[in-house]
């Protein structure tokens, strides 16, 4: 009998059937925590509006129609984006240089600037959110700062406006964009630096001829992070942004709570949504094509 005869044949059956089973796990959490929340909301979306309860018995359109065809809900959902937008954009300028310096750095205050990072994220939100309103209202420490420098004579709209809510998520939002970029610095090799300054490149052109290009990744999976979970921010729009900064999260809210309409309530979460997913698609699909564009 030769040696592969002797050796145990393994069930491939069973191996399937085991790794089936590891599954189940990441089934359950899809369906408990993402399908079942989704298709509720959307078939309440669905629902017809009812002056006696919540809703009616009925199912229609309506909501989605309405909500369409109003301009100042188009006028929200367009700041909304904007400001995700802007919240993205500047939190990138600002986190790639902490992201690199933290890859790169060897001293000993590495951990004290770890901390800093985090700080955002160790203290609750609404507190947070509270100290920018102590922050940037008419009295407030940046407009006493700006009279006490002869700067300004009257106080700044540094709240209840969009400007307000973006300096607030920037700050809330930050770490989100530095801990990718830093998972992704770290992993570069730092040969293929060497390599290209052994080759004659400058330190700058080695910058953006290779680290760049190879952190393209953490970027995009940061900046997709900082934009969705801006969009969809509740308090710091609600405790900051006022009439001027009023956000789809704020306006969602307030038809369900203030209101009492859910249906038209669940209708713009859906549009929210769908916007986003659209806005994400296209971004993954342009920063893909010019990934492979890169050197």
């Amino acid at each position: 009998m030769s040696a592969v005869e002797a050796a145990p044949r393994v069930d491939s059956r069973g191996n399937r059937g085991s790794a089936a089973w590891m599954v189940v796990p990441a089934l359950v959490l899809l369906i408990g925590f993402f399908a079942l929340p989704y298709l509720t909301i959307i078939t309440m979306s669905l629902r017809e509006a009812s002056t006696r309860a919540v809703y009616g018995d009925g199912f229609t359109l309506a909501h989605y129609t309405t909500a369409l065809g109003d301009f100042y809900i188009w006028g929200i959902l367009g700041r909304t984006l904007l400001i995700g937008a802007t919240v993205t954009v500047i939190s990138l300028l600002l986190g790639y240089p902490v992201a690199y310096h933290l890859a790169k750095s060897r001293s000993r205050w590495t951990s004290l600037l770890y901390i800093f990072v985090l700080s955002p994220l160790l203290v609750g939100l609404v507190v947070r959110t509270f100290a920018w309103m102590i922050i940037l209202s008419n009295n407030g420490v940046a407009n006493q700062a700006l009279k006490a420098a002869g700067l300004i004579d009257f106080p700044l709209q540094l709240m209840n406006n969009s400007l307000g809510v973006t300096i607030a998520l920037t700050h809330v939002f930050l770490p989100f964009i530095i801990l990718p970029l830093l998972g992704n610095l770290q992993a570069i090799s730092p040969d293929l630096a060497m390599a290209s300054r052994s080759l004659g490149a400058s330190r700058m052109r080695t910058f953006w001829k290779v680290t760049l290009p190879l952190s393209m990744p953490g970027i995009q999976a940061g900046t997709i992070l900082v934009f969705v979970l801006s969009i969809s921010a509740y308090v710091t729009p609600a405790m900051l942004g006022g009439t001027g900064g009023r956000t789809m999260s704020v306006l969602v809210v307030q038809y369900l709570v203030d209101n009492f309409r859910w249906p038209a309530g669940a209708a713009l979460a859906i549009i929210m949504a769908a916007v986003a997913v659209i806005f994400v698609g296209l971004y993954l699909r342009l920063t893909a094509r010019a990934m492979r564009r890169l050197p």
